[in-house]
């Protein structure tokens, strides 16, 4: 398995995403993620928490989430796995052509 820590942006919203692609990158990940009913086939499985401390909900379903926020977001996520690195920022403001410019990460805008 192979995790991404992410920036997710709406309209007001600023959310740290844990993003873990559920495909096995050993033995032991593939023999545990199939007694799970993973399907280790190697297509897009991308399962998506908050990064927050107290994070209580993680689920590999787009549609798990409701509203519009989660779902845009992890559809963007399955889709655009492989070009996504550490600290990127999905806006789904941007993602659904409300906004010309995509927003820029909190690190870079708001100092600690």
């Amino acid at each position: 398995m192979i995790a991404k820590a992410l920036e997710l942006r709406d309209e007001g919203t600023f959310i740290t995403l844990l993003a873990v692609n559920m495909n096995p990158i050993n033995d032991a990940q593939r023999y545990l993620l199939r007694r799970c009913g993973y399907p280790c086939d190697g297509l897009p499985n991308i399962a998506i928490t908050h990064l927050r401390a107290g994070g209580d909900k993680c689920s590999n379903d787009p549609y798990y989430w409701g509203g519009r926020t989660y779902p845009v977001a992890h559809n963007y996520i399955i889709e655009h796995w492989d070009e996504l690195r550490d600290g990127d920022v999905i806006d789904v403001q941007f993602i659904l052509g409300e906004t010309k410019e995509p927003k820029i990460s909190e690190r870079v805008s708001v100092p600690l």
